[in-house]
């Protein structure tokens, strides 16, 4: 073996594993593995799980927080605003620098995986260029998919049709849109039906921005699901934000939902962004700014959660943590039953992943050697905790350490140390 990582604790509830590696794969997971490595790491009895998945960002954007300005309100109109100003300043290399910057950081929070939107409403297509760069760079140490992404609308902008054929010919790997920002809900509805379209002709997955909005009348993710039914699209297609669910009807709903999951529609809901960038126009009663999240896994349907943002125009906070997103979708969608803990866990780990279609993911022999081990017991504590990661694995080499979180105490006739886990 390459590398043994002993006495490790499983996100499935196994305890005392030792994971054995060799040539960038899981060869083994046993109790007291009795073969030997080159290098060994000892667990301790925390958790060793996959890598952390992002399916929702906008890495063309982030951490540009100030360029030109601040958002001073902290509205979703006014940091559309704010990246129609950056536009024209942008360049390949500034774009390079940022999200290169933001993929070091995700790293180094074990976050290995990322599906970021980028805007092709732009004639020279700096963005996209950029980020096929850099997915090519960052390739050994993180996987990062691409979506199409007309952010001033595939109908309402009068360049967008081309440019999307355009980013989709040069390498980008999804098709996005964004029907609720359309002119009409007659656009909006035409966008989807031609976005698919072009998927499914490609043979591409498809990503939209869908009914991102409190508008009960913002009804798109039916023509999705439609759409995906008629394509042959099942397992493909993602509708990102549904937050216009939280304002509809329950009768609506209770129709929707079993479309949805008949046509094995995908969901990645965005917490941090959605609660603060919803709802803004509520005195109270006021709206959480969610989609249905607990009723949604209730119906068999695939639910992640994203980041969206890490400072850039539409949010000022965020920090590549996927802990912090479950744990704002935790409270948030009220999901704090012990399985329904579990499943937050799993939304930001093997959910995401298989949205994303990605191989070799998981915890099983043959898999690939990409981990995480976090000073934490279990799933739930390191929720609890947004527990550190004290080694990032890829293809079985370590790519980032970090020190165990503890404290020192002077504290007459109390313990020395507190490492802030519950034992």
């Amino acid at each position: 073996m390459d590398l043994i990582i002993r006495n490790a604790n499983l996100p499935d509830g196994r305890v005392g594993i030792d994971i054995g590696i060799k040539d960038g794969k899981i060869a083994a997971l046993e109790v007291a593995l009795t073969a030997k490595a080159q290098k060994e790491i000892d667990a301790s009895g925390y958790l060793v799980s996959p890598p952390f998945v992002d399916a929702h960002f906008h890495m063309d954007a982030t951490l540009s927080l100030g360029q030109p300005r601040l958002n001073q309100s902290g509205t979703l109109l006014e940091g559309i605003a704010l990246w129609g100003e950056l536009k024209p300043h942008l360049t390949v290399e500034a774009i390079k620098e940022r999200a290169l910057r933001y993929c070091d950081l995700a790293v180094a929070r074990g976050l290995l995986a990322i599906r970021s939107h980028v805007d092709i409403c732009d004639p020279r297509l700096l963005a996209v260029d950029a980020l096929l760069e850099v997915r090519k760079e960052v390739a050994p140490y993180l996987d990062l998919q691409l979506v199409a992404f007309p952010q001033d609308g595939y109908l309402r902008d009068k360049g967008a049709a081309k440019l999307m054929e355009t980013a989709l010919d040069r390498g980008v790997d999804v098709v996005g849109g964004i029907p609720h920002f359309e002119r009409t809900m007659v656009e909006g509805k035409k966008s989807v039906e031609v976005l698919c379209r072009i998927a499914a002709e490609r043979g591409l997955r498809v990503d939209m921005h869908c009914d991102e909005s409190d508008d009960p009348n913002s009804r798109h993710i039916e023509t999705l699901t439609a759409e995906t039914v008629r394509h042959g699209l099942q397992d493909r297609v993602t509708g990102s934000h549904l937050t216009s669910m939280h304002s509809m009807d329950n009768y609506y709903v209770s129709k929707l939902l079993p479309l949805m999951a008949e046509a094995e529609m995908n969901v990645v809901s965005n917490p941090l962004i959605n609660i603060t960038l919803q709802g803004r126009h509520d005195t109270y009663p006021k709206r959480r700014g969610m989609t249905r999240v607990p009723e949604l896994m209730d119906a068999g349907v695939k639910v992640a959660f994203g980041h969206d943002c890490v400072m850039d125009p539409w949010y000022s906070l965020g920090s590549a943590d996927m802990l912090e997103v479950a744990s704002m979708g935790l409270h948030v969608a009220q999901l704090t039953g012990v399985e329904q803990m579990k499943s937050c866990f799993r939304a930001v780990t093997e959910i995401p992943a298989a949205i994303l279609g990605l191989e070799g993911y998981g915890l099983e022999k043959g898999c690939n050697a990409d981990l995480v081990i976090l000073q934490a017991a279990d799933p739930v504590e390191a929720l609890r905790l947004k527990a550190n990661r004290l080694f990032v694995i890829r293809r079985g080499r370590v790519i980032s350490t970090s020190a165990p979180a503890e404290a020192e105490l002077n504290l007459p006739g109390r313990p020395k140390t507190q490492n802030y886990l519950f034992q």
